[in-house]
C-alpha cells in the first residue's frame, strides 16, 4: 500500500495517542472529520493499523523479570512449527514470539515474576511444548528501549 503524506500524518498522530478522538485527528491532520475517517477506515481495512490497545507495565503487574528464549525444535517441518506455535499461543508469560533464520527456531520474550517464576515457565510450559529439543534462556538486567511506535517517513510515500 502506498501511503502519502496525510496517511503518515495519520499514523504517527495515532501512535503518540491511539485514543484521540476523530474530531481532533482530522484537525491535526488538516482533514475534514468525514475524510479523516475514511483514511482511517482504509488504514484499518488494509492491515496498516492492527489495532488500539492499552501499554501495560509487566513490572507494575508483578513482573518484574523478562527472559529472552531461543528454542530449537527437532525439524521445520510444518507440523512441527504448527505445533509448537500452537502451544506458544496458550503460555500467557508468552508476550511475543518469532520464527526465525539462524542458529535457533524460535525467540520468546517471556514476562516472569522472579526466578522461581521463570522456573515455573520453563518446566511446565517451555519444557513441555512439542518438538523442543533445546532451551537458551537469557534474562534482561535492564530495559533499554520497547518501541510501539514506528518513525515515518516522508519517503514511504
Amino acid at each position: 500500500m502506498s501511503l502519502d503524506r496525510i496517511d503518515i500524518a495519520i499514523l504517527d498522530t495515532l501512535q503518540k495517542d491511539g485514543r484521540i478522538s476523530n474530531a481532533a485527528l482530522a484537525e491535526k491532520v488538516g482533514l475534514s472529520q468525514s475524510a479523516c475517517s475514511r483514511r482511517l477506515d482504509n488504514l484499518e481495512k488494509t492491515g496498516v493499523v492492527r489495532g488500539y490497545h492499552a501499554r501495560l507495565s509487566n513490572a507494575a503487574l508483578g513482573h518484574q523479570m523478562t527472559a529472552i528464549v531461543h528454542i530449537s525444535l527437532s525439524g521445520q517441518f510444518e507440523k512441527t512449527l504448527s505445533d509448537f506455535e500452537a502451544a506458544v499461543k496458550r503460555c500467557p508469560n508468552i508476550l511475543s514470539c518469532h520464527l526465525m533464520s539462524g542458529e535457533y527456531d524460535y525467540i520468546l520474550r517471556i514476562a516472569a515474576r522472579d526466578l522461581a517464576d521463570y522456573e515455573r515457565i520453563h518446566k511446565e510450559w517451555l519444557s513441555a511444548m512439542p518438538h523442543v529439543t533445546k532451551i537458551n534462556s537469557s534474562f534482561a538486567l535492564r530495559e533499554v528501549i520497547d518501541r510501539t511506535a514506528m518513525g515515518m517517513k516522508p519517503e514511504m510515500a
